[in-house]
């Protein structure tokens, strides 16, 4: 038995952000993970394998459509699927080598297992029960299941056995239009597949701002992904030749059934807390099986929870801050998370950002607000590249001009956000932005000249 300030079950984004803080707040830091690497889904089978092929099915694109617009000839090269594979792998290897650096740089012990709660201050890994003064519950999400539809993770497949198929299929149906499955249904898309996405709303991207949302669509559908919305399915039949996905349009009784090679599982995501053994422990949760928490603290003095085991977006970027925050809080200091400056990004291309609200919810709340967009045609960098569909928008309080949200779809759009995010957090207003010299030629002329079109107008709109 070994005892610790602070054990945290899980290394994901949260869990080991939350490690490396504590060790670098001086306390006696271990985390528990059953994996053989660290890093959690985000790095092994989420956020960063995804980003992999991501990339490499842009290059792909990139090669055959624009090369020959610059003069660069020559032979359209072919896809070689295992060496991508392997590309990917590798820069998984990369970073979860990283973490495990990052452990031993900051002294944090790895306690190799899966862990369980059996009493408030221990935590039991194998055989060994060890005790601590604070626990952390870090452990995740995995993917939400489907009436009717059994996976395999061959045929019928969620975000994990996507990115290891042993083919590029020639057709896949994606169940659900968020985030994993357009951004998996636009890799293989780019890379040949047929991807037909089934929804059950009547848009894509649920929560995003309606208008991006349109626009979005319609740059995929140019892409050659097809979309069926408003579509309820009722299961799944597989067989030697693939897979047949009955459906049912909202507005119909009749049946309608697609025939593909590959079906994708992307309904969203619902907290992993399994084998834990909080319910005998007497945690608090909530009705969709999120742990109850107030300011991370469970019922269970001494226990604590972050990142997607509890309410709020489920996000890497949440959790890291969720985790930091806790660390300086376990630490006798005050951590801070704004919830509502928490930028979310869909990794396709274009690339689609948003932080604050939405042009909806300020309706909803009755908001006096007004608009400055501009489009990425006018941004020269984003046409030399041929990069200019899309475009930024940006709402601002009608009498403050303080910034309440911005939404862009185009390139560089995850990274573009972040200028708004830091300016949302300091109070700014859009004239602030808009007063602020942006270097030339970059696409984050764009943010500006959507600022500029919250006052007076834009300069190249």
């Amino acid at each position: 038995m070994a005892s610790f300030d602070v054990i945290i079950i899980g290394s994901g984004p949260g869990g080991y952000v939350c490690a490396i803080r504590c060790a670098q707040l001086g306390l006696k830091t271990a985390v528990v993970e059953g994996r053989e690497t660290l890093g959690g889904t985000c790095l092994n089978i989420g956020c960063i394998p995804s980003k992999a092929l991501l990339h490499a099915s842009h290059s792909y694109h990139e090669v055959h459509e624009n090369f020959e617009k610059m003069g660069l000839m020559g032979g359209a090269p072919t896809i070689d699927w295992g060496k991508m594979k392997a590309y990917k792998q590798d820069v998984v290897n990369g970073n979860t080598r990283g973490i495990e650096f990052l452990f031993k740089k900051n002294k944090v012990t790895w306690l190799k297992g899966w862990g369980s709660i059996p009493a408030a201050g221990q935590v039991k890994v194998g055989d060994e029960v060890h005790e601590a003064k604070n626990i952390v519950i870090a452990t995740g999400s995995e993917p939400s299941g489907l009436p009717g539809v059994t996976v395999d993770e061959t045929v019928v497949v969620t975000s994990t056995g996507a990115l290891t198929l042993p083919a590029i299929p020639p057709r896949m149906v994606v169940i659900g239009a968020g985030v994993i499955g357009l951004e998996l249904g636009s890799v293989y898309a780019r890379l040949g597949t047929a991807v037909t996405v089934v929804e059950y709303l009547d848009a894509i991207t649920p929560g995003m701002d309606a208008e991006v949302a349109k626009s979005f669509q319609k740059i995929l559908m140019k892409q050659g992904l097809t979309f069926i919305l408003g579509a309820a399915v009722q299961g799944v039949e597989t067989g030697a030749g693939g897979a047949k996905v009955t459906y049912k349009l909202r507005k119909s009784e009749t049946a309608e059934v697609l025939e593909t090679d590959v079906v994708l599982v992307a309904t969203g995501r619902k907290p992993y807390t399994a084998g834990l053994g909080i319910e005998a422990l007497g945690v608090e949760m909530l009705p969709r099986g999120q742990i109850k928490t107030d300011h991370f603290a469970t019922n269970i003095k001494g226990l604590y929870a972050i990142g997607d085991a509890i309410t709020g977006p489920m996000l890497a970027h949440k959790a890291e801050d969720e985790g930091m925050a806790l660390a300086e809080v376990l630490a006798g200091k005050h951590g801070h998370v704004n919830y509502s400056v928490i930028p979310g990004v869909i990794y396709t291309a274009p690339e689609v950002a948003n932080v604050g609200a939405t042009e909806e919810q300020l309706k909803e709340a009755g908001i006096a607000y007004k608009v400055g967009k501009f489009p990425f045609m006018g941004n020269a960098r984003a046409k030399t590249v041929f990069q200019a569909e899309g475009f930024v928008k940006m709402l601002a309080d009608k009498e403050t001009d303080r910034i309440l949200g911005c939404h862009i779809i185009g390139p560089g759009a995850g990274d573009l956000i972040h200028e708004v995010c830091v300016a949302m957090e300091f109070g700014a207003s859009a004239q602030d932005l808009a007063l602020t010299c942006h270097a030339h030629p970059t696409y984050s002329e764009a943010v500006r000249e959507a600022a500029l079109a919250c006052g007076d107008g834009a300069i190249h709109a």
